[in-house]
This record gives structure tokens, C-alpha cells and sequence, in this order.
């Protein structure tokens, strides 16, 4: 497994000890069972953004320092200028560039997010999350399936969806596709 994996495996490893939580505790959260959370927790396997979504709301921590291992500072404004984006890259296919790290008690996390193509005969990885998301494309055409739904959305196509439903997405046409992503 990738370097950033490891670390994110013992920032969750680290919180789960922080707040006196058992591996059931926190496996119950996030709707797995107890050896797959501590899976997640060796490093061995890839985290998915919407369970650490789901650990960050339970247990009252920002998604990014879980992500990224630092604190949001800013609490007026916080700008991000062109590429600056705090970046992590989880999976090959997929890269996150948070848009608010430093900001504080966000109401929102807002990526810019980067879906590398596959192969045809990939299957689309779904996942949910408690909440609601938006994603406004920016380059390339992606495909989205939301419960079962499929929608195209092009370049200035935008979706605002309940992400509690099962949602994947992948790249069309062969060529990357950059999005914005806001998880509220």
C-alpha cells in the first residue's frame, strides 16, 4: 500500500486511541465489522473517503485531519490559490486536492478532484456517505451513478445529490476528468 494510506491507517489507529474508543465502536460507525475496521487500521487496505467521512462527523474532527494529518488554523477566510490545493493521492485512479484545509469548523469540504480513466471492463466503485454532495465538472465528461442511475455530465454540468445513496463515478472517453466535489 501507498505511503499516504499508511498514514491516514494511523491517524484513524491514533483518534480511535484519543477518544477511548474500541475497534467495535468504531467499526460501528462506519458500518463495518470490527476486522474490517482494523484492517483499515493496519494499512494494508485502501480507506474510502466516505468512511472517513463518517469517522470525522462521529467523533467531531475535520475530514482533512484525518486526510492530511493537519488542523485547519483559519477561521475569517482561508484562499487556496491554482495547484495549492492540499493533495493527496489515495488510489491511482483518484486524486483529492482539498480547497479549505485551513479553515476551521467548516460547514462544507470542498475538493477538486481528478478521475484518472479505466479500463471498460472495470467495475465503478460505489460508496455513500451521510449527507449531501455537489460536483461540478470542469474538464472531461464523467459518468456518475447515483442508486442505480446513470447521468453523463460534461464540462459546466453540475449535480447536487443525497450522497447517503450509493454513488460512483468514472472517467469517459479516455481522457481524465477534473471536477469540483463538495461534501456537506
Amino acid at each position: 500500500m501507498n505511503e499516504e494510506i499508511k498514514q491516514i491507517a494511523a491517524r484513524l489507529a491514533g483518534l480511535r486511541d484519543a477518544v477511548g474508543a474500541s475497534p467495535e465502536e468504531m467499526a460501528a460507525v462506519c458500518h463495518l465489522t470490527p476486522e474490517e475496521y482494523l484492517r483499515l487500521e493496519s494499512g494494508t487496505v485502501d480507506i474510502s473517503v466516505s468512511i472517513l467521512t463518517q469517522i470525522a462527523h462521529a467523533y467531531g474532527v475535520e475530514l482533512t485531519a484525518l486526510l492530511f494529518g493537519s488542523e485547519p488554523k483559519m477561521n475569517s477566510y482561508f484562499v487556496t490559490r491554482r495547484g495549492k490545493g492540499v493533495a493527496v493521492e489515495r488510489v491511482k485512479a483518484y486524486k483529492y486536492q482539498s480547497l479549505a484545509a485551513g479553515f476551521s469548523h467548516r460547514k462544507a469540504d470542498p475538493f477538486l478532484v481528478t478521475v484518472h480513466p479505466k479500463p471498460e471492463d472495470e467495475p465503478m466503485f460505489l460508496n455513500t456517505h451521510p449527507g449531501q454532495e455537489f460536483n461540478f465538472v470542469v474538464l472531461g465528461r464523467l459518468l456518475l451513478s447515483i442508486n442505480g442511475k446513470e447521468v453523463i455530465l460534461e464540462p459546466g454540468d453540475s449535480i447536487y445529490f443525497n450522497s447517503e445513496l450509493p454513488h460512483g463515478m468514472k472517467a469517459l472517453d479516455g481522457e481524465k476528468v477534473c471536477f469540483l466535489a463538495v461534501i456537506m
